[in-house]
C-alpha cells in the first residue's frame, strides 16, 4: 500500500473538527475515518498483479544513436487500473521518460514507448518495472513491481564509415577498373591494352606486340580471397584514453572500417581479441555476415586491468590463421609493454605472416611539444621529446624485424590503418 499526495490534505482536512469539538474521541474518530477511506480506496483500486506486461521492439542500436523499446500492458482485472508506471533501466542506458501515467480500462491495452540513449557500449538491460494503482478517491494505492527481462546491444558507433569511399575509390584502381600501371608480387593478370606514356615498360607484352602494329601493356590487379586476421589487445593499455575515448574504442572504429574495405576487396577477415583470455573471435564467416557479426562481438569489448599475454597471444594467431594471412595487431607501442609480452613472439608470426602493429597516438604529446611559455610546460615537453622519441625507437626495432607499423592520432587512425592495407595490397604483399 501507498499513500498519495492527496492523503496528507485530507489530513489537515481533519484539523477542523477537532478544532471545533478538542478532545481525544474527537481525534480517534478523525483518525479512524481517515484509515478507512485509505483503505476503502486501496481496495478499490485496480490490482497490479493483474497487469500482464511484455516488451518489444529493436533489440540493438548502434553507440550515440536512440532505441525506442515499447512496453505492452494488458489490464487482465476487473477494475480500472489507474496510475503511474516506471520503466527502470541501468543509468547509462540513458532511459526516458522516467515515468508514464497510466489508465486502462479491464481487458483493454496500452503500449509505452521508453526512449533509449545509451552512452557507453555493451548490453544494457532494464531493471524492473514498477506500477502505482491509485485509487478512485486519489488518497491510497497499490504497489507493485513487475520483472520483464529485456536486452539492447549498443554497437560501436562506427565513425569511420565516411572515410569509407575514398578508400573504395582506391580499391576500384588496384582492382583493375581503372587500369593499373605498377605490378607487384602477388598480382594477376587482368587484361592487354594499347602502351601510352608513363606506362612502365617493363609491362609490355611482346609477343602480343608482334602479332600487332600497336605497343601493347599487360594491366594487372591484385589478388583476391587474401586472409586478414584483426587482433585486438584488451589489457590494460587498451584502457587508456587518448583524446576524448579509450584506446580500445579508435581500435574498434579502424577494424569496421578495414573489415567493411577487405570485404569490399574480396578477402575474407576474422576477429580476434585477447588479453590474457580470449574474449570475442569471428571465425570463418561470409564476406556478407562478417561486418555484422564483428559489430555484434565487438559491442561487449571492455578493457581488462591485467598485463597482455603475448606468447599464447602468438600462439592463438597461429592456431587460427593456418595460411598466409595479414595479421593487423591493435595494441601499444609502449616498450615496456611489448617486450614483455608480444616482442618475444614476433619471430613466430613475422616468418609466416604479413604483420602490422597499429597503435592510437596521443595528440596531448605534440601540444605539449609546443608549449613552453612556463617552467612547468618546458618539463612537459621534455617528457613529451622523450615519450616520441622512445616511440620511434620502438618503431624502428619493429621495422627492422619485418614489422609494419601504422602510428597515427586518434582522428587519423582508421584512414592511416586502411591505407597501410591498400599500400600492402597495391605492392602484392597481401
Amino acid at each position: 500500500m501507498a499513500l498519495t499526495g492527496r492523503a496528507p490534505l485530507l489530513a489537515l482536512l481533519g484539523i477542523v473538527p477537532v478544532a471545533l469539538l478538542p478532545s481525544l474521541w474527537t481525534v480517534l474518530a478523525v483518525a479512524l475515518l481517515l484509515l478507512a477511506v485509505t483503505a476503502a480506496d486501496v481496495a478499490l483500486a485496480g490490482p497490479v498483479s493483474a497487469l500482464q506486461v511484455s516488451r518489444s521492439g529493436p533489440t540493438g542500436c548502434r553507440l550515440g544513436t536512440e532505441a525506442r523499446v515499447q512496453l505492452s500492458l494488458v489490464n487482465a482485472g476487473s477494475r480500472r487500473l489507474r496510475g503511474v508506471l516506471r520503466d527502470a533501466w541501468v543509468p547509462s542506458a540513458g532511459a526516458g521518460p522516467r515515468l508514464h501515467d497510466v489508465d486502462i480500462p479491464p481487458g483493454e491495452r496500452r503500449i509505452l514507448t521508453t526512449t533509449l540513449r545509451p552512452t557507453r557500449r555493451g548490453d544494457r538491460h532494464p531493471a524492473r518495472i514498477t506500477v502505482r494503482s491509485v485509487g478512485p478517491l486519489g488518497v491510497g494505492a497499490r504497489q507493485g513491481a513487475h520483472v520483464v527481462p529485456w536486452r539492447l546491444r549498443v554497437q560501436p558507433p562506427f565513425t569511420s564509415r565516411k572515410f569509407l569511399p575514398e578508400r573504395l575509390s582506391r580499391l576500384r584502381q588496384l582492382d583493375g577498373l581503372v587500369a593499373a600501371r605498377v605490378r607487384g608480387q602477388g598480382t594477376e593478370f587482368d587484361t592487354l591494352r594499347d602502351y601510352v606514356d608513363g606506362d612502365d615498360v617493363r609491362s609490355i607484352d611482346w609477343r602480343a606486340t608482334a602479332r600487332r602494329s600497336e605497343v601493347v601493356v599487360r594491366t594487372w590487379r591484385p589478388e583476391r580471397d587474401r586472409r586478414l586476421l584483426l587482433v585486438l589487445d584488451t589489457s590494460r593499455t587498451s584502457a587508456g584514453r587518448v583524446g576524448d575515448v579509450p584506446r580500445l574504442d579508435a581500435a574498434l572504429d579502424a577494424a569496421l572500417l578495414l573489415t567493411a574495405l577487405a570485404t569490399r576487396a574480396g578477402d575474407r577477415v576474422d576477429l580476434l581479441a585477447m588479453d590474457r583470455e580470449l574474449r570475442a573471435a569471428v571465425q570463418d564467416v561470409g564476406r556478407n555476415e562478417v561486418l555484422s557479426q564483428m559489430v555484434d562481438a565487438m559491442a561487449g569489448l571492455e578493457p581488462a586491468l591485467v598485463e597482455s599475454d603475448g606468447r599464447r597471444l602468438a600462439s592463438e594467431i597461429l592456431r587460427r590463421a593456418r595460411r598466409r594471412s595479414l595479421v593487423v595487431l591493435f595494441t601499444t607501442l609502449d616498450r615496456a609493454a611489448l617486450e614483455e609480452g608480444l616482442l618475444p613472439s614476433l619471430p613466430s608470426l613475422t616468418s609466416r605472416h604479413t604483420v602490422v602493429l597499429a597503435s592510437v597516438g596521443d595528440p596531448r604529446v605534440e601540444e605539449m611539444l609546443l608549449a613552453r611559455s612556463e617552467v612547468s610546460a618546458v618539463y612537459d615537453a621534455a617528457a613529451a621529446e622523450r615519450h616520441r622519441e622512445e616511440r620511434r625507437r620502438t618503431t624502428a626495432l619493429l621495422r627492422r624485424r619485418g614489422v609494419e607499423v601504422v602510428d597515427a592520432p586518434p582522428a587519423a587512425f582508421a584512414p592511416a590503418v586502411a591505407d597501410a592495407y591498400l599500400n600492402l595490397k597495391a605492392a602484392g604483399r597481401l
